[in-house]
């Protein structure tokens, strides 16, 4: 959890995001892999009904650069989930200006991308996960045999994009039920 962020702080961060769209339109000779996998990006019934269950207001903020090759898989994902619900407001911020907020979401003492936030309706903090989903890894674990750095331009392969495509989507699942569970939030929406 980011450790002296408040809900205020974290508004204003989340006010400064912009659309998935505006983004991409700061570095559009970096955006053709992003567009490339969006395409990509279908969500299936299954999904789709599972977004559609939600119903408390989610605030996402995500790090990133589009110049980064993880960004450019991860985040048409993270803008297909986003747009399959109402209850999901997703901005975006890239790292290097962001630097004050990444500083306090590193990783293991880095500045990884993307690091997604995610945060109640009134701002409060829920969750962090970045840089890659649990696919992600498992497949760099077992690619890892010397030095291995993915490029921007390099397709994931289509079983581990849909798995990291579903590692996301469970997060997004899992904070919606904290959200939905929350006695603070029950109370104030008398369910």
């Amino acid at each position: 959890m980011p450790i002296g962020l408040s809900a205020t702080s974290l508004e204003s961060w989340f006010n400064q995001g912009q659309s998935y769209d505006d983004y991409l339109a700061n570095a559009p000779e970096k955006a053709t892999p992003w567009r490339d996998n969006d395409a990509r990006c279908v969500l299936s019934d299954n999904q789709q009904t599972l977004l559609n269950s939600f119903t408390r207001t989610m605030n996402v903020l995500c790090l990133s650069g589009v110049w980064c090759g993880d960004c450019s898989s991860q985040g048409p994902m993270l803008n297909a989930i986003a747009s399959g619900s109402p209850n999901i407001e997703l901005k975006w911020l890239d790292r290097d200006v962001a630097k004050e907020l990444s500083d306090h979401l590193a990783i293991n003492q880095g500045n990884r991308v993307p690091t997604v936030l995610f945060m109640s309706e009134d701002f409060e903090p829920v969750s962090v996960m970045g840089d890659r989903a649990l696919a992600r890894y498992r497949a760099k674990a077992a690619k890892s045999l010397g030095a291995y750095c993915e490029l921007p331009i390099a397709m994931i392969p289509e079983d581990e994009f849909q798995a990291t495509l579903q590692d996301w989507l469970n997060e997004f699942e899992r904070v919606q039920l904290l959200l939905r569970l929350s006695p603070r939030l029950r109370q104030r929406h008398n369910d």
